[in-house]
C-alpha cells in the first residue's frame, strides 16, 4: 500500500515525487514514457538555471533527483483507476494492481494527428510527430513542418540544420510562434514559410512523395517533399479521469482547483493534462504543478 501513486513520468510527475518523498510520503510513478513529451525536445532555453539544455537531459536529471530521494519508478501504462472508499487502485498493462490512499494525474499529452488522407498510411514512412527522433532519416532531403506555433518552429530550425529545404506550412497569415522563433525560422535561408494554407493530403508509393495543398503554390498543389512532421499541438491523455468522472473542460482537460484537486477527493493532477496555470504548458509550470499537487496530497492524507 502507498500514500501515493503518480501517473506519468513526466516534468509533473518526477517533481510531484520529489516533493512527496520530501514529506516521507511512500510514492510511487508509473509511466510509459519515462520523461514524457519534453524528452524529445531537442533544446530547452528558458528552464532556469540552464542557458539550453537537451530536454532528454533535463528530465534525465529529474529522474535522478527521484531516484536519490528513494521514490519507485515503474514504466509502464495505467489503464484503470478504482475508487475503493479511501483508497485508490491503479491496474497496469500487464494487470498488476497497485494502492494507493491518494493519486496525482499527470499524464501529459498526445501529438495531435492532422487527420487527413494518407497520414496514416505513411507514418513511418515519411510522416513523422518527432523530429528529434527521426529529422536524423532526412539528411539532405526536403521535408516539411505543419503547424505555426513554437513547437513548429522548433521543429524547422532543427531540421534545417540536417535537411536540405524545409517548407513549413501553416494556416494562417501569421506565424503564432514566439517572436524569437519566428525570427530564427524567418532568417533562415533554409527554411520556406508557406501561410494561409492547409496540408489535406499525403502521397506516395511505398514512401511519402508529396504532400496536397488546399491553395496552390507556384501553379500547383502538389508539393514534392521526402518527409512530413506534425506539429500542429497536442491532445490530453485524459482517459482515465473521464472513466471516472472526473470534470474536465470541452478540450478534455482536467479541470482543477488552485491546490490542483480534482473534483474527486483525493485525485489530484498536474502539468500538460489540466486546465491549470492559464494555460501555459511548459516545464517549469508542469512542475510547479506536481509541487504544488504533492503538497495538497499530503495535506489531503494528514487528515
Amino acid at each position: 500500500m502507498h500514500d501515493l501513486i503518480i501517473i506519468g513520468a513526466g516534468p509533473a510527475g518526477y517533481a510531484a515525487s520529489i516533493y512527496a518523498s520530501r514529506y516521507n510520503l511512500k510514492n510511487l510513478i508509473i509511466g510509459k514514457e519515462l520523461g514524457g513529451q519534453i524528452s524529445e525536445a531537442h533544446i530547452i532555453e528558458n528552464y532556469p538555471g540552464y542557458t539550453n539544455i537537451i530536454g532528454r537531459d533535463l528530465m534525465e536529471k529529474f529522474k535522478e533527483q527521484v531516484e536519490y530521494f528513494g521514490a519507485e519508478i515503474v514504466n509502464g501504462k495505467a489503464v484503470k483507476i478504482i475508487k475503493k472508499d479511501n483508497s485508490f487502485l491503479v491496474i497496469d498493462e500487464n494487470g498488476q494492481e497497485r494502492a494507493a490512499s491518494a493519486i496525482i494525474i499527470t499524464a501529459g499529452a498526445s501529438y495531435r494527428k492532422l487527420g487527413i488522407v494518407g497520414e496514416n498510411e505513411f507514418v513511418g514512412k515519411g510522416v513523422s510527430y518527432c523530429f528529434v527522433c527521426d529529422g536524423p532519416f532526412f539528411k539532405n532531403k526536403r521535408v516539411a513542418v505543419v503547424g505555426g506555433a513554437n513547437s513548429a518552429a522548433m521543429a524547422a530550425d532543427y531540421l534545417a540544420k540536417i535537411c536540405r529545404q524545409v517548407y513549413m506550412i501553416f494556416r494562417k497569415v501569421n506565424m503564432t510562434a514566439s517572436p524569437i522563433w519566428q525570427e530564427r525560422v524567418k532568417n533562415n535561408p533554409k527554411i520556406k514559410l508557406i501561410n494561409r494554407t492547409n496540408v489535406i493530403e499525403m502521397r506516395g508509393e511505398q514512401l511519402l512523395e508529396k504532400i496536397i495543398l488546399d491553395n496552390p503554390r507556384q501553379n500547383s498543389k502538389a508539393l514534392a517533399v521526402d518527409g512530413a512532421f506534425i506539429e500542429i499541438g497536442s491532445i490530453p491523455n485524459s482517459g482515465l479521469a473521464r472513466e471516472l468522472n472526473i470534470k474536465t473542460n470541452k478540450e478534455g482537460y482536467i479541470k482543477v482547483d488552485s491546490g490542483q484537486s480534482t473534483s474527486i477527493k483525493g485525485i489530484f493532477a498536474a502539468g500538460d493534462i489540466t486546465d491549470g496555470s492559464n494555460g501555459l504548458r511548459q516545464v517549469i509550470t508542469a512542475a510547479s504543478e506536481g509541487a504544488i499537487a504533492a503538497t495538497s496530497a499530503y495535506e489531503y492524507l494528514k487528515k
